[in-house]
């Protein structure tokens, strides 16, 4: 896996009969470098630049902040298979040496995709400074107010801080509130739902539904299609 890890941000190809080799990049003319100012950093070939800056108030730069974080790792549109089989991908913007496209073998392209996947127990958003889990400091600077150092009273269940009312939503508030799923209202009646169980096992969620479907007392919301939808369309090979 380490081999597979140090190969995905290089070019030569980690698995496969070509192992070792470096990977086709078609190359343009070279761009030129952009200028950010004084307000760019450079170490260990990492760039940061820092002139771009949104206030709390501004949703909308937050939240393209937001959707350039989640965005995922590899853009569909610019995937593509060529007609000898391999995988290419497009770079959105060219390369400082001018490479537009990336050519792989598909086993290798798996590869680079295998090693995106994290870890098991791996926390994938780090904090350091007063936002570290060690810090004495974290409790009075966090909303929920968790901390080692923690010296401040938790509020009571009618005044607590934003942040400590979502760390003790239960699964159920999390499930309308992620996907608008509300299983706390009846309905028929329009009352409250009290939960008593929470069944996890698959066979028995596939019992208990079915008997329902037979004595058609499913609601319409959780009825299960009779067919399953179409597979999304595969990669259509371009010449190339």
């Amino acid at each position: 896996m380490s081999n597979v890890l140090g190969h995905s941000i290089t070019y030569p190809i980690a698995v496969g009969p070509n192992t070792g080799s470096k990977v086709m990049t078609p190359q343009t003319l070279p761009a030129d470098d952009p200028t950010f100012g004084e307000e760019t950093g450079k170490v260990s070939g990492f760039s940061l630049h820092a002139g771009v800056a949104a206030r709390a108030d501004q949703r909308d730069k937050l939240e393209r902040l937001c959707r350039h974080i989640s965005r995922p790792a590899v853009s569909e549109k610019r995937l593509a298979l060529t007609t000898n089989g391999l995988v290419r991908y497009q770079l959105k913007t060219p390369y400082r040496d001018g490479t537009t496209h990336v050519f792989f073998e598909p086993l290798d392209f798996l590869a680079r995709l295998a090693a995106l996947v994290p870890k098991p127990r791996v926390n994938l958003t780090r904090f350091h400074g007063v936002f570290a889990p060690n810090s004495q400091w974290r409790a009075k600077v966090t909303p929920a107010r968790r901390g080692k150092g923690g010296s401040t009273p938790r509020a009571s269940p009618e005044g607590k801080t934003p942040g400590e009312r979502r760390a003790a939503m239960s699964w159920a508030q999390r499930l309308k509130r992620v996907f608008d799923i509300d299983i706390e209202t009846c309905e028929a009646c329009g009352r409250t739902v009290r939960i008593i169980a929470a069944i996890e096992d698959p066979a028995v969620i596939r019992s208990i539904l079915d008997h329902l479907e037979k004595r058609g007392a499913l609601p319409n919301a959780y009825h299960r299609p009779s067919a399953r939808a179409p597979p999304r369309p595969a990669l259509r090979p371009t010449s190339g």
